[in-house]
């Protein structure tokens, strides 16, 4: 009877955002009693994505609305379902597995628990992630990499992201962070994940992140940009969160990393482009490059393999002779991303054919 609670709450799992496939090992049932009590499992089944009162919940399932109310909250607080805090009125919300309950444990980390994530990593969320089309994050260019001349959509612009929200929240990447638990940590900045409007608050709520100003925002991401990490923003042109990711450590990254056609795999508008009577044959491309996107021919020439190439632009702002540009993609290979996080889910669902 346990085990079908935890499958029954898999199986809803599996139809949010990317998913939550089954596996062999089982792991994701072990991921689950972690988190779960068989009592909050039963809860959680019993809501959906679509924010609703603690009132309305104590009213379908016909239990005491003070219970009801005390249970919710409590499984908000630590990361079991979405909160919304709004016009004197608190709603809850199931969340996916990502974008959600695995980085909502931030705080809880433990080598077990990340020890348990990097195998489900491993047995299904890494093909969950590499057949999602780039809709569950899009990789824009770093700010250092576009030419002033040419116009680019606002969507794809990180600080035109940042001009248009009322509040930025910065918190760590529960990728590197994670990392770092089991000793595995790549070295490159940890509070570079952004979250904007009702996810930012949350995160406040919950003692995830901090409140920031634009300008720091646009400080810390200058940061990230030297530092070698892609900004991935989620795949919408009003997104809730942007994170700034590794090909060591990151789960969206390491997924498409291991395609022998990574580019195929995102959503990007841009690519790298070489001209080859300016490059000195440095190689700090190749050291900077996430999807090893870039070699060296013959002549000492440094060369894109389109593609591996994402179009992040890292490559071009530290190229010392300026022989590496980012250029938008033919009109046939660009693609808009949806208007809004509900948007996206429902493209994602229709994807993945559980709509």
């Amino acid at each position: 009877m346990e085990e079908d609670l935890y499958r029954k709450l898999q199986k809803q799992l599996d139809t949010y955002s990317l998913g939550f496939p089954a596996t062999e090992s089982g792991i994701e049932i072990e991921i689950l009693k972690e988190l779960f009590t068989k009592e909050e499992a039963g809860y959680f089944i019993q809501m959906t994505p679509m924010l609703e009162t603690s009132e309305s919940v104590a009213g379908r399932l016909g239990q005491d609305p003070a219970e009801v109310a005390r249970r919710l909250e409590d499984m908000a607080a630590r990361g079991l379902l979405f909160r919304l805090r709004k016009d004197n009125e608190v709603k809850y919300g199931a969340i996916p597995f990502m974008h959600g309950l695995l980085e909502f444990q931030i705080r809880k980390l433990s080598k077990e628990k990340v020890l348990a994530f990097e195998k489900y990593f491993q047995d299904g969320l890494r093909k969950a992630i590499a057949g999602s089309g780039g809709l569950f994050l899009r990789t824009i260019p770093v700010q250092e990499s576009i030419n002033i001349e040419r116009q680019v959509a606002a969507f794809d612009d990180a600080c035109a992201i940042f001009s248009k929200v009322d509040l930025i929240v910065i918190t760590d990447c529960i990728c590197r962070k994670s990392k770092a638990v089991i000793d595995e940590a790549c070295g490159k900045p940890v509070e570079v994940c952004f979250m904007f409007g009702s996810m930012a608050k949350y995160y406040l709520d919950n003692k995830m992140g901090r409140k920031i100003s634009y300008d720091e925002a646009v400080t810390i991401l200058q940061g990230a940009h030297q530092a070698g990490l892609v900004t991935q923003p989620a795949t919408s042109q009003n997104p809730g969160g942007m994170c700034n990711c590794c090909g060591d450590c990151c789960g969206i990254l390491r997924a498409i990393k291991l395609d022998p056609k990574p580019a195929d795999l995102v959503y990007s508008n841009h690519q790298a482009a070489v001209l080859g009577e300016n490059c000195s044959g440095c190689e700090i491309c190749i050291d900077r490059c996430q999807m090893e996107a870039i070699s060296m021919d013959h002549e000492g020439i440094a060369v894109i393999d389109y593609d591996r190439c994402i179009g992040c632009g890292l490559c071009v702002m530290t190229c010392p002779s300026d022989a590496i540009s980012l250029e938008v993609k033919p009109e046939e290979k660009r693609k808009i991303p949806p208007k809004n996080s509900f948007e996206q889910m429902l493209t994602l669902a229709r994807k993945r054919g559980v709509l």
